[in-house]
């Protein structure tokens, strides 16, 4: 319900921002880090991992992975990744806004889904907690990727309501509209000229900064298909019920596990984090 949703995220976002802006980057990858192994359990599920011991080996095998990368995970090998995550999104995005076939439920153990979750996962974190400690603005810029994703979201919720009519991917998402995706891209260029006007856009100009946000929203939206395509051939509604109004944490951050690395990776090309 609408007024679950709003109180949830009265709840969440002031402590969202504070931790953002006032947490050092060690202990904000720490609060991610939990929130990606709830992420990990809910993927794990969606892959159809039933038993507990094998949604624990996995969340374990997660665990270890962050630990890893924060360790030794060098600059060169997170932008690598990075790339490959954001071409993926783009492909992925695109594949899914013009699939025109039904979604076949799938019963089975799914390991190419338990391996791309991970890389999801990690990918995302591994970016925000870069870019959170890539220059004095770090902190700003994570809250502008957190922020730019909000706008998106409420811009395509109410331009939705408003004037959806023609569906933009009615296989996977029945519910998202082209007029829906035009809100979030508005919201986006909307958040661009916030951003400029702050001067916290470092060497990047403002048709660049424009251009990134547009091309984040957009991935962002293929980031939320994807997790309903997982939803709809996993058989469920919602990713888990640990948010009230909102489903699962998946169902929360489907749209920023696309988005984090191709914003990351975007605002060290032009300059923003410079």
């Amino acid at each position: 319900m609408l007024w679950q949703r709003l109180l949830t995220a009265l709840a969440l976002i002031p402590l969202v921002v504070a931790g953002i802006l006032y947490l050092d980057t060690g202990a904000l990858a720490i609060v991610l880090g939990v929130i990606v192994l709830l992420g990990a359990y809910e993927m794990g599920r969606l892959a159809n991992l039933q038993s507990l011991f094998a949604l624990g080996v996995f969340i374990v095998a997660m665990a270890v992975l962050l630990w890893l990368a924060w360790r030794f995970l060098l600059p060169d090998h997170v932008v690598s990744v990075q790339w490959i995550l954001a071409i993926w999104w783009v492909l992925m995005t695109v594949v899914l806004v013009a699939r025109r076939s039904e979604l076949l439920r799938v019963a089975t153990v799914r390991p190419s889904i338990i391996l791309l979750g991970a890389l999801v996962l990690l990918t995302a974190w591994v970016s925000i907690t870069t870019l959170h400690a890539s220059s004095p603005h770090g902190p700003a810029l994570v809250l502008y990727l957190f922020v730019l994703i909000w706008v998106a979201d409420s811009g395509a919720y109410f331009a939705g309501r408003a004037f959806g009519r023609r569906k933009l991917s009615p296989y996977v998402s029945p519910g998202k509209t082209w007029a829906g995706a035009g809100g979030a891209i508005a919201g986006a260029v909307i958040s661009a000229l916030f951003l400029g006007l702050s001067g916290t856009v470092g060497t990047a100009s403002l048709p660049t900064v424009v251009a990134l946000s547009v091309l984040v929203t957009a991935v962002s939206i293929g980031g939320d298909l994807w997790e309903s395509r997982l939803k709809r051939e996993a058989g469920v509604k919602d990713s888990g019920q640990l948010l009230p109004g909102h489903g699962g944490v998946l169902d929360r951050i489907d749209s920023l596990l696309a988005a984090a690395p191709v914003f990351a990776l975007g605002a060290g090309l032009i300059g923003l984090s410079a």
